[in-house]
C-alpha cells in the first residue's frame, strides 16, 4: 500500500491552486494516490507593507516550505519557479517542472483596455524593480507605486485605490481563471516590452534528494521542452546570484534542438539597461555565457552596488 503523500503549499489561493492542479496530473498518473496539503507561511506572506527588494535575503517564499521538507513534514512542494532561488536548501532537488503557463507579464487597467490609452502620469502598480525599470523605460511619464498582496488583494486595491493600471503574471490570472472573466480589463506584455522572470509561467515541484519513490512519481508529470529552457535561465540567475533586490530578467525558448536565451539587468539609477541574447544546444553553458556577457558589459558593477543597499 503506496503511502499517503504530504504536499507543501502556502496558503494563498493562486498556491493552492496551482497545488491542486499538480496533484489533479499526478493522479491522472497514479490515481491509487493518497495526497494531503499542508498549508505554510513564509516570510514573503507575512511581511507586506516593505516592497520586496527591500526585506532582504532569497528564498522569500520559500525558505519555510524547505525547512518542512528537510525535516519530514511534507514529501514535496510546490512552488512557482520564478520564486526559487537559485540555490536550493541542502539535500533538495526540483524533481519535476510540468509544461509551462504563459511566461508574460500583463497590464490589468482600471478604466482603459489597452496601454497606449493610459493617460500621460498613470500610475501603475508594482513591487517588481524588473517591471519598474522596463515600464519607465516603455514610458518615462509612468508613475510606479508599490503594491503587494496575493492577486485578489492587488485586484481590490487596483478598483479602490490611486492605480490606473497593475502588473500581474499572465499565468498566475490564467491559473485562476481569471482571464476568462469578462469583467476583468487586461492586455499581455510582450517580451520585447518587458521580458519576464526567470522561471515566470512555470512549476517547480520540489522534494528531497534521497526519495527516489517520491522522485519516480513526480517524473510522470514533467515536461521536458519546459525544463530545458528553464535550466537555461537557472543558470544564467545562479551565475548572476540575482535576488529580488536585481531589476533582473530572463527567459528562454526552444528552437528545434537549441535553446536562445534573452537577458537584462538594469541599473534603476541611472536608467543603464545591459542585454544579452545567446543561443546554443546546451542549456546550462548558453545560460552562463549570456550572464558572463552582461557581467562584463557593466552588469555585473551593478549588481554588487545593489547587493550593498
Amino acid at each position: 500500500m503506496l503511502r499517503k503523500m504530504i504536499v507543501g503549499s502556502r496558503k494563498s489561493k493562486l498556491a493552492l491552486t496551482q497545488t491542486n492542479w499538480v496533484i489533479q496530473e499526478l493522479k491522472k498518473k497514479w490515481p491509487e494516490l493518497e495526497f494531503q496539503i499542508h498549508e505554510i507561511v513564509t516570510k514573503g506572506d507575512k511581511i507586506l507593507d516593505v516592497t520586496l527588494n527591500k526585506v532582504g535575503g532569497k528564498g522569500l517564499f520559500v525558505s519555510e516550505v524547505e525547512t518542512a521538507l528537510q525535516t519530514g513534514q511534507i514529501d514535496f512542494a510546490v512552488h512557482s519557479m520564478k520564486d526559487v532561488p537559485a540555490q536550493l536548501a541542502e539535500n533538495l532537488v526540483i524533481g519535476a517542472i510540468p509544461k509551462r503557463e504563459s511566461p508574460l507579464d500583463c497590464l490589468v487597467f482600471d478604466q482603459v483596455t489597452h496601454l497606449e490609452q493610459l493617460p500621460v502620469g498613470a500610475v501603475i502598480g508594482t513591487s517588481s524593480l524588473r517591471r519598474a525599470a522596463q515600464l519607465q523605460l516603455l514610458r518615462p511619464d509612468f508613475q510606479i507605486r508599490p503594491i503587494r498582496g496575493n492577486i485578489d488583494t492587488r485586484l481590490k486595491k487596483l478598483r479602490e485605490e490611486d492605480f490606473d493600471a497593475i502588473v500581474l503574471a499572465e499565468a498566475g490570472l490564467s491559473r485562476m481563471g481569471w482571464l476568462e472573466n469578462d469583467s476583468l480589463k487586461w492586455e499581455s506584455l510582450p517580451a520585447e516590452f518587458c521580458l519576464p522572470a526567470v522561471g515566470q509561467g512555470a512549476l517547480a515541484v520540489e522534494c528531497r534528494e534521497n526519495d527516489l519513490e517520491v522522485q519516480q512519481f513526480l517524473a510522470a508529470i514533467h515536461d521536458a521542452d519546459t525544463g530545458f529552457t528553464v535550466r537555461a535561465e537557472r543558470a544564467f540567475l545562479t551565475r548572476l546570484d540575482g535576488g529580488c533586490e536585481i531589476p533582473l530578467a530572463g527567459f528562454a525558448e526552444k528552437h528545434g534542438n537549441e535553446v536562445n536565451i534573452r537577458g537584462m539587468v538594469a541599473n534603476p539609477e541611472t536608467f543603464t539597461f545591459y542585454r544579452t541574447v545567446r543561443t546554443g544546444i546546451e542549456p546550462e553553458q548558453v545560460g552562463i555565457s549570456a550572464a558572463e556577457e552582461l557581467l562584463a558589459s557593466g552588469a555585473g558593477k551593478v549588481i554588487r552596488e545593489l547587493k550593498k543597499k
